[in-house]
């Protein structure tokens, strides 16, 4: 079982339903652990939820120089309430493109990692070697990754990350943190034709919805990655039109920047929000920032065929990933977002990755990871 053509692989992982939720990525992984154990890797799984697995294989591996991380996921968002024109799940080729649910986020780059791995560790062992680390349930919030890091699994040494979400082979060197939180409110319920004896927990959260749009993070500009945000993104409530409700509650995502503190936004946002309501922490993850001096993003530029001084680079990405957790477990060393994907394709209906785009990330990580012997000697 070789797939020599990363099309043909990408079309075979499109085919796996891993909608999140419920992801069930355990078929997807159990193929692609098959696949690169025939072709000499050493693969282990790492258990997130019943039918939920993480990848971790690694080849050419020694003791001298930690090797290079590549990374990606196996979920994808659902499809949308809007009706699909090509078939989801089929990998169909239109017109120099390939469509499917994770075309672009983020099975193309999966795909890409893959074959570019093999075929580099087939002919010769770069120095350090190669692990690849592909993840179940980074969706909702790099769940597969934290919980590498929470249950201690041993990931061992890296010298760089490339994360292969969809940036159309463009590198950037880091991306915003996030702070998700579930904010919620507790109330008294009546029938809705006697208000006044009881408490409405929508009145409440409604105030503090108010308060969040006119936040202010008095942070200053980060070089890098911009300023911080933030929004409301789903609110629910009461459970019939004639009754008060007891229950309400709201989420608020902010990206975060190296200028803030995720502790001191929480601590501004319980004293600004005041006791009406509770906050509940759901994901904490902190930037990802690499240096454009470092030899690993010298080198990255240097196949990617960039020049920061002539191109138009978006250096840092306003989306999450896998980068931000990894990096932290491996002591921040550099970590590159780089991947075939359409970064506008991604959660849209009717994705699609672009043909010659996968081809393309195929040869660039082969390149990156056969020049790691330049940095790493």
């Amino acid at each position: 079982m070789i797939f020599e053509d990363v099309i043909s692989l990408t079309q075979k992982l499109i085919s796996f339903n891993t909608v999140n939720p419920e992801g069930n990525e355990e078929d997807i992984a159990r193929f692609v652990g098959k696949l690169l154990s025939v072709n000499g890797f050493t693969v282990d799984y790492h258990q997130l939820a019943k039918n939920r697995l993480t990848l971790i294989a690694e080849k050419g591996l020694d003791s001298l120089t930690p090797p290079i991380v590549l990374t990606g996921h196996f979920d994808t968002v659902p499809l949308g309430a809007k009706r699909w024109n090509e078939d989801s799940f089929s990998g169909t080729i239109k017109e120099g493109k390939i469509y499917g649910r994770g075309s672009s986020d983020m099975k193309g780059g999966v795909a890409a990692m893959i074959c570019a791995a093999q075929q580099v560790l087939k002919k010769s062992i770069p120095t350090g070697g190669v692990r690849l680390i592909f993840t179940a349930a980074e969706e909702p919030g790099c769940c597969g990754a934290r919980h590498l890091a929470e249950t201690g699994y041993d990931l061992g040494k890296a010298s760089a990350i490339i994360v292969g979400e969809p940036t159309s082979n463009v590198p950037a060197i880091g991306h915003k943190g996030a702070l998700y939180l579930k904010v919620l409110a507790s109330g008294k319920t009546v029938h809705s034709s006697m208000p006044e004896f009881g408490d409405n927990a929508i009145y409440k959260v409604a105030r503090a919805i108010t308060k969040i749009e006119n936040f202010h993070f008095h942070a200053d500009r980060d070089p890098l990655h911009g300023f911080p945000t933030i929004n409301v993104g789903l609110v629910n409530g009461g459970k019939n039109l004639n009754s008060v409700p007891d229950h309400a509650e709201f989420t608020i995502d902010i990206r975060s920047t190296e200028k803030i503190t995720h502790s001191g936004v929480l601590e501004r946002l319980t004293k600004e929000l005041g006791k009406e309501v509770t906050i509940e922490k759901l994901v904490d993850l902190q930037p990802v920032s690499s240096l454009e001096s470092s030899l690993f993003v010298q080198l990255v530029y240097s196949v990617c065929g960039v020049r920061p001084d002539k191109n138009v680079l978006h250096k840092s990405l306003s989306y999450m990933t896998d980068g931000a957790v990894l990096q932290q477990i491996y002591n921040g060393v550099p970590t590159i977002i780089l991947g075939p994907g359409q970064p506008e394709m991604a959660h849209q209906t009717d994705e699609f990755c672009y043909i010659n785009k996968i081809v393309e990330a195929v040869e660039i990580y082969k390149n990156v990871i056969l020049r790691t012997g330049e940095i790493n000697p």
